[in-house]
């Protein structure tokens, strides 16, 4: 098997979540492949420092702000690319918040959010590039940024609604690639689930990464990931990475 990035330089790709962690690390990545990337984040200040980060590089980085949990966000961001760039080749699901808020005494905002973000907002910018993607006839590919959450119960507090999130994501994955099959699309999508990385998102839980917490990824590891998986033949579908840091406890 021949693994090549060749395809998709100039080829427009979308991150959501972009301006911090495993979203920044990505759209970076893609940007040095050659990629004119969409970076949507709703901090507009830290997509424009990305920008500028990566001039020079091979792509080219294009910040938007915008927030995934509302429908007209996610419209406009399509809408511009099309309109400026032309249709999504590729599309990273990648916003996302980790709920540490748990059902016995949680707020009901604090579950929605989740829901909206992890969920809804996955949903959204899904269908967007899929109906994108088949009036082009563009055979391109979809990235859902999964956890190992979605896959097992960890036995930690406050981390019940995060999950049953995660645990949709690799539902919905599953679904949607089978529904892609049954009409004979050659769309591909892939669910990329890492263990505890480094980043933002982690803040909040009482652990430290740094001084001999649990072992960790770092924000990189998941790019790696997607430039794997865009580099493969078009024939060959990359369903699910898994990806833990050595040493690390899995279920």
């Amino acid at each position: 098997m021949v693994l090549s990035m060749d395809r998709w330089v100039d080829k427009v790709a979308i991150v959501t979540g972009a301006s911090s962690g495993i979203g920044k690390a990505i759209a970076e990545r893609l940007v040095e492949q050659g990629m004119k990337v969409v970076g949507v984040a709703r901090r507009k200040d830290r997509l424009d420092e990305l920008a500028q980060k990566t001039s020079g590089k091979k792509g080219k980085l294009y910040p938007i702000q915008g927030d995934v949990t509302k429908e007209e966000d996610i419209m406009r961001v399509f809408k511009w690319a099309k309109d400026n760039l032309g249709p999504v080749h590729v599309l990273v699901n990648n916003a996302g918040v980790l709920c540490n808020s748990a059902i016995e005494d949680g707020k009901t905002e604090d579950w929605l959010q989740t829901i909206n973000v992890n969920v809804v907002g996955l949903c959204m910018g899904t269908r967007e590039a899929i109906k994108d993607m088949k009036e082009h006839n563009i055979d391109g590919h979809i990235f859902n940024i999964n956890s190992v959450a979605g896959h097992f119960v960890f036995n930690y507090p406050k981390l019940e609604i995060y999950t049953a999130t995660k645990y949709a994501v690799t539902s919905l994955t599953a679904s949607m690639r089978q529904q892609l099959a049954n009409q004979k699309s050659k769309i591909r999508l892939t669910s990329i689930s890492p263990g505890l990385v480094d980043t933002e998102i982690v803040a909040g839980l009482d652990l430290s990464i740094t001084t001999g917490g649990p072992p960790s990824l770092k924000s990189e590891d998941i790019a790696d990931a997607i430039e794997y998986a865009l580099s493969t033949p078009p024939h060959v579908q990359v369903h699910e990475i898994m990806i833990w840091p050595t040493g690390a406890l899995s279920s």
